[in-house]
């Protein structure tokens, strides 16, 4: 009988339902829109088109990390049940919330030094953890232990290939990614720049493509070069989106096409809350299995 929990943060950016299926716990973020706090709530899907629309208004919006405190109040729910944690989080190249997990994991072991808790960085985002996290339930329902299922998170997690793409510059201009007179420029010409994430779980910019329909092109190109198999590739894929359902299903269309052994259709997934509040509207994300993460 399996004894521990796969847990991760609400930025994974998977459905509740999909979570409540695969047997997979999360914790929530926190983001502020007008001056109001929430929580990154899975449960409510609907308080996303709101959030989009508000964003598209001129709403201002912030977020929150999880802390230490709450991590600790969280985890200690399952431990007190005997049940050891392994815990996935959000890429220490975008977010602190890795250190404020092995704050919280480190007090926790010497309260309850018989249970077992581990801790990892996935060194990706948004449905790129998804995608980690399907891998691992597979993996406990194979029957791995927890310290087996935590060693192939450190052994394979780079395989993991984020790329993402944004048809409104607004936001990665407000968040330093990209600079002002670059971002005027490329709002000017219609630029829709292409970006990953690099080997340190950092956002990189990679390129400028001019127009939509050759950026979703484009990205599924980086599918073909970079899925462990090309064109064969025989694994998941999943995307999310912030607001723009239309262009997610464009590139899914693109990539069943492309590789007709996917193990299953392309999922596709919203952007919530916590991510969102630095894309804002208009970004498409692609995920998927590979050897290396290229560029």
């Amino acid at each position: 009988m399996v004894s521990y929990i796969l847990s991760c943060c609400s930025t994974a950016d998977i459905s509740a339902e999909h979570y409540r299926k695969r047997d997979i716990s999360y914790i929530n973020f926190h983001y502020e829109l007008d001056g109001v706090w929430h929580d990154d709530d899975l449960e409510n899907e609907r308080q996303i088109p709101a959030f989009y629309k508000a964003m598209a208004d001129g709403a201002m919006t912030r977020t929150s990390q999880v802390n230490a405190d709450e991590f600790t109040n969280y985890f200690e729910k399952m431990l007190k049940e005997g049940i050891d944690i392994l815990h996935i989080c959000l890429s220490s190249g975008i977010s602190g919330v890795y250190n404020s997990a092995m704050i919280a994991a480190n007090e926790l072991r010497a309260k309850y030094p018989e249970r077992k808790i581990f801790i990892a960085d996935s060194l990706t985002a948004s449905s790129g953890c998804g995608l980690l996290m399907d891998k691992l339930a597979d993996l406990r329902d194979s029957g791995m232990d927890i310290e087996q299922v935590y060693n192939w998170v450190l052994e394979n997690r780079l395989r993991i290939q984020s790329w993402f793409f944004s048809s409104d510059l607004t936001y990665y201009i407000r968040g330093g990614r990209i600079s002002k007179a670059a971002g005027f420029v490329g709002t000017i010409l219609n630029i829709c720049p292409l970006l990953n994430i690099d080997e340190a779980g950092k956002l990189i910019p990679r390129y400028k493509i001019r127009g939509k329909k050759k950026v979703i092109s484009a990205i599924a190109e980086k599918v073909f070069e970079f899925a462990e198999g090309g064109n064969s590739y025989n694994d998941k894929c999943y995307i999310s989106h912030s607001d723009c359902l239309n262009d997610a299903k464009e590139t899914a269309a693109l990539i069943e096409e492309g590789c007709r052994n996917l193990k299953e259709p392309v999922l596709i997934n919203n952007i919530g809350t916590t991510i969102g509040s630095h894309t804002g509207p208009g970004t498409v994300a692609v995920f998927f299995w590979g050897d290396k993460r290229g560029s």
